[in-house]
Order: structure tokens, then C-alpha cells, then sequence
């Protein structure tokens, strides 16, 4: 039996390399505070904006103009998941397994096991938070992307829609399904043609590098969502909803159950864009919230409102659109009853997960901990592409 967390160091780093792991896209493709100072549950880390850049005309003079100061704002990202995953064993336990040195191999399997969970809840959680906070969508819904041999006509319409909202023309990521890759792998043949790709690394390795302006990663998280039921929206404003509105007020709505959902894509009568909601309307009237930088073309009262069919969220963005803030759960002054604890980073995601040992009853007991929060500082940076 391990005395300290160190002494079993080697078991959790072999079980990382040996145990299956579902494809992790999006956490290493958003900004990670990943620093391991404890703070609780509910707690706020405020991640800083910086405002679009001004100018002006140059005028000699005797002295350089007074200006340059700019007021940062920011956004709050809650720190609102803390989760474990247990490993427990006793001591007729190890003894049944014997000297032949099968508790290290199984307990190196379960230390991989407990950090793949948790790398999954963060995973999902960031590819929720992205699609919800979208700005807008293309692509046709239930409709798997690059389905058609040669055409990268989804590539161009999000990245048509980022261009638009000002994201920047670097450091654009873009996450997939799995049926999206497949399509990719299967039907796009310029991207593993060597003499055409420039690399022949999807051919050889299967590894999706850059197209289009696009970092690609693939997630087994990505989100299948299920359309709103609501029917029957109008825009109830006398003075219609002008370009840049991002709060809608509606009315005459039928709910039918859920309404209006955040996620949900919907389109104004006489405008074809795909617009992202993501605040929802639960009722039969009130107001619901789309992605920045909001509409595109005025919508006038009485517009009506659909909502477009369930679909794949894959998503594309830019390098400050989403942030991860994961910290070691918080523990009490003086800390807790664990005997020895260390932080472990998972080399397949690159968090760090609190590890640590208590000493039971004839039993030991490991836990593998992390807390967590999302956030979307810069939404219009954000695109859904359809699948």
C-alpha cells in the first residue's frame, strides 16, 4: 500500500497513457486560468475586456496629444461546478489481488478513469456555453457539414460571419463532431492530397491542422440540441427592432411546453440570417436576448419569428471568445482530514485535478478533484456551424 500520493505518481501518469479517452477538442482551444489557488464554489474571477482601439489625425506641435487612456471593463466567470471522482480499496482487497503487481495497473486505470469524467463535464460544459452564446449560425440543421466532395463552403460561411463581427482574423478555432469529421475525412480528398494540402498529415495521421484561417479539433462532447417548441412569436414593438438590437420583445406566442430555448436558432420573416438565442422565452410574450453584435437588418412590429429545426453544434471561434477558470476545490483553514494531496496535470487537457489521500477504516481512500466555471467574455466571436 502507498504511503504518500507521490509514492503512486507513476501509477496515475502510466493509467493516463494507457486508459481510452474520448476526443478532447475544446479545452485546450480556449484561454485556461488554470492557477491552483483555492477559491469556492460561487466564487467570481473577473476576466478583463479590452475596448476596441481608437485614433486620430497627427498635428505637429510642441507636445504629443493627451489621450491613450482607455477604461477596461470585464465579465465575471463563476467558479460553479466542484466535483470528485473516488477511488477506493481495503486492505483484504489488495491482499486478494496478491504480490503480483495487479493493483498498480488497476490503480493507475482508475486514477485515468476519474480525471476522464471529470475532463468530460468540463468539456461539455464549454462546448454549452459556446453554442449558447453564439452569435450566429450557418449551415443546414440535421445536415451533417462538408457533405459535399470539394465544396468548403462551411469553412467560408463562418468564417464570413466571424469576419463580419470584427473577431480577429488570427488564432480562429473550430470544434467538430464526429460526423462532421467524418465527412471531412471521407469526402474533402484535397485536405489529404499532400500535393494540394501542403502536408500529408490527415493521411498519414489523421491529424486535422489548419484550413481556412481554422485550427480544427474534434470532441466527443459536441451538443445535440433540441429545438425549442414554441410557435407563433411576433416582434411586439410599434417602432420595430432596429440593426444591433440584441433584446427582442415578443408576443403571441404559443409554448407548447418549452417555448423558446437559448441555443435555439431562429430567423426573421424578410432577413435570412440564422440568429443564436441565447437567453430564452419560457412564456407566451416577454423578451428573449441574441447573440452579439445582435440583428442584422431591422425587423419591424409584427415580424414574425421561427424557430429553425433541431441540430449538431459544432462551433468556430476566436482566440477570446471563451475562457475556462478551473481551480482545486476549496478547503477549510488548516485543511481537511486527507493525509497527503498533490496537483496532477492530465497531459491529454491540460487541467490540473487535486489529488488526494485519506486514511480510512482498514480502507484507503483516493479522490480526484477539480472546480470549474465558463465563460463567454466576447460572444461575437463565437459562430454555430450547423449539423
Amino acid at each position: 500500500m502507498a504511503n504518500t500520493i507521490t509514492a503512486v505518481l507513476p501509477s496515475i501518469y502510466a493509467g493516463l497513457r494507457q486508459v481510452s479517452r474520448e476526443m478532447v477538442g475544446i479545452i485546450p482551444a480556449v484561454q485556461i486560468n488554470a492557477d491552483i489557488t483555492r477559491v469556492a464554489v460561487g466564487q467570481s474571477v473577473a476576466i478583463p475586456i479590452v475596448p476596441a482601439a481608437t485614433g486620430g489625425n497627427v498635428t505637429p506641435g510642441a507636445t504629443p496629444p493627451n489621450d491613450g487612456d482607455v477604461v477596461l471593463s470585464s465579465t465575471n466567470v463563476v467558479i460553479d461546478k466542484s466535483k470528485y471522482s473516488p477511488v477506493r480499496w481495503n486492505g483484504e482487497e489488495q491482499l486478494a489481488l496478491g504480490p503480483s503487481g495487479q493493483y498498480n495497473r488497476i490503480l493507475a486505470q482508475q486514477f485515468a478513469e476519474s480525471m476522464r469524467w471529470l475532463v468530460n463535464q468540463v468539456e461539455i460544459d464549454l462546448l454549452v456555453r459556446a453554442y449558447q452564446n453564439s452569435s450566429r449560425a450557418y449551415g443546414t440543421p440535421g445536415t451533417a457539414p462538408f457533405g459535399v466532395a470539394g465544396d468548403l463552403t462551411d469553412f467560408a460561411g463562418v468564417n464570413r460571419i466571424l469576419d463580419e463581427n470584427g473577431a480577429p482574423m488570427f488564432g480562429r478555432r473550430m470544434i467538430l463532431g464526429s460526423a462532421a469529421r467524418f465527412n471531412l475525412e471521407g469526402k474533402q480528398s484535397v485536405l489529404f492530397k499532400a500535393n494540394e494540402a501542403g502536408s500529408d498529415a490527415l493521411l498519414r495521421d489523421r491529424v486535422l491542422a489548419n484550413v481556412m484561417g481554422f485550427d480544427i479539433g474534434v470532441s466527443a462532447g459536441v451538443v445535440d440540441h433540441v429545438k425549442g417548441a414554441g410557435t407563433g412569436y411576433l416582434v411586439n414593438n410599434g417602432s420595430g427592432e432596429v440593426a444591433g438590437q440584441t433584446v427582442l420583445t415578443l408576443d403571441t406566442g404559443t409554448v407548447n411546453t418549452t417555448g423558446i430555448k437559448a441555443g435555439d436558432v431562429v430567423t426573421m420573416a424578410g432577413d435570412t440570417n440564422k440568429y443564436v438565442v441565447n437567453t430564452g422565452l419560457a412564456a407566451t410574450a416577454g423578451d428573449i436576448v441574441i447573440g452579439q453584435p445582435g440583428l442584422r437588418l431591422t425587423a419591424a412590429d409584427n415580424t414574425a419569428l421561427s424557430i429553425g429545426n433541431s441540430y449538431t453544434a459544432n462551433v468556430a471561434f476566436g482566440p477570446n471568445a471563451l475562457v475556462l477558470a478551473a481551480r482545486a476545490p476549496a478547503l477549510p483553514e488548516g485543511g481537511d482530514s486527507a493525509v497527503d494531496r498533490e496537483m496532477v496535470i492530465d497531459p491529454v487537457s491540460g487541467l490540473a485535478f487535486d489529488v488526494a489521500l485519506y486514511r480510512e477504516y482498514r480502507q484507503i481512500r483516493y479522490e480526484v478533484a477539480l472546480a470549474w466555471g465558463t465563460g463567454a467574455p466576447n460572444p461575437s466571436q463565437i459562430a454555430t456551424l450547423l449539423g
